[in-house]
């Protein structure tokens, strides 16, 4: 299935969280969702007639969405230079 290894889920949070082991933090979790997403997709488009999967791709897409949400109304600035890292489409 379309998902993430532990190793890469591990590089994510090393990335935008701020140290190895903070995998709660905002920054880390929308960096892990997006990283599924990108998977998910990819499966949904060779796999047109898996809805099961596209139902879960929209959720995982709603769940990065409420947690950019929150995270730009926690810190403005933080949610723009990591809108600009993962190259998201929509609102700055």
């Amino acid at each position: 299935m379309a998902t993430i290894t532990k190793e890469k889920t591990a590089e994510i949070i090393a990335k935008f969280g701020k140290n190895e082991a903070d995998s709660g933090n905002a920054r880390s979790q929308i960096g892990i969702l997006t990283e599924r997403i990108k998977s998910l997709t990819e499966h949904c488009n060779k796999n047109r007639k898996d809805v099961h999967s596209l139902r879960g791709l929209q959720m995982l897409v709603s769940k990065r969405k409420r947690l950019l949400k929150y995270y730009a109304r926690q810190d403005l600035e933080g949610y723009r230079s990591l809108h600009k890292e993962l190259n998201l489409r929509g609102s700055n």
